[in-house]
C-alpha cells in the first residue's frame, strides 16, 4: 500500500469501558478528525440515529456488502454483525484527513492488513466491578445481555497488547486528555510528517523513507 498523508486511529475497548463517550468528546474537540460510521445489523438503541452512531442495515444488505468486498473489516459480536465500509476511509486518508474508528479487536486485526501503520488505542476500565456498574447504569441492555458482555470482557481485554497505546478510563476528563495527546503525538511521527510535508523534506534533503 502506498503511503498516505492521513492517519487511521482505532479505538478498541470492551463494552461499557466508555469508548463511545470518549470518541464523541474527542470529535467535539478535534473537528479535523473523520469518524468512520460502521454498519450493523443490530437494532438501534434509544436515542441512536441512523447514519450518526451507525448505519443500521439488514443482514441481507450486510451480506451484499461483504460479498462485494465493500467492507474493510467485519465481525459478529454478541449475535449481531458489524462492519466498516472502506470507501470513506480510502478517500479521507488519500485527502490527508485522519480517520477514527470505534472498533473491536477482531476488526482492528483486519484493518491492519490494509493499513499497517494504523494506530491502536485500547480503553480499559479501572476494574471489572466498575465495568459492571457502568453497564447497568446506562440502562440500555437486559440483565442477560449485561452478563454476556461481562463474560466476553475478559477475552476482549486480553487483546490490549495488540494496541500501541492503553488508556485507563478512571476519570473521564483525564482519559479524554490522554486520548487527545495520543492523536497529537501520532501526527508528529516521522512517517506522517514526511508524507504531509514532502516538498519541505525534499528541500531540506531529508530522506522520506526512514
Amino acid at each position: 500500500m502506498s503511503k498516505r498523508p492521513g492517519n487511521v486511529f482505532m479505538v478498541v475497548a470492551p463494552s461499557g469501558a466508555g469508548k463511545s463517550s470518549l470518541v464523541k468528546a474527542l470529535l467535539d474537540h478535534d473537528k479535523s478528525l473523520v469518524l468512520s460510521i460502521s454498519c450493523t445489523t443490530r437494532e438501534p438503541r434509544s436515542g441512536e440515529v441512523d447514519g450518526r452512531e451507525y448505519r443500521f442495515i439488514t443482514k441481507e444488505q450486510f451480506d451484499d456488502l461483504r460479498q462485494n468486498q465493500a467492507l474493510l473489516e467485519w465481525a459478529e459480536v454478541h449475535g449481531n454483525f458489524y462492519g466498516t465500509p472502506r470507501d470513506l476511509i480510502d478517500q479521507a486518508t488519500e485527502d490527508g484527513r485522519d480517520v477514527l474508528l470505534e472498533i473491536d479487536w477482531q476488526g482492528a486485526r483486519q484493518v491492519r492488513q490494509r493499513f499497517p501503520q494504523a494506530i491502536g488505542i485500547f480503553i480499559l476500565p479501572p476494574s471489572i466491578e466498575e465495568l459492571e456498574h457502568r453497564l447497568k447504569a446506562r440502562g440500555q441492555d437486559a440483565p442477560q445481555v449485561i452478563a454476556r458482555r461481562l463474560l466476553a470482557a475478559g477475552g476482549e481485554i486480553a487483546h490490549a497488547p495488540e494496541c500501541e497505546y492503553v488508556i485507563i478510563n478512571q476519570e473521564f476528563s483525564v482519559a479524554l486528555a490522554e486520548l487527545s495527546q495520543v492523536i497529537s503525538a501520532a501526527r508528529l511521527r516521522f512517517s506522517s510528517q514526511a508524507v504531509r510535508h514532502a516538498p519541505l523534506f525534499a528541500q531540506l534533503g531529508i530522506p522520506a523513507d526512514h
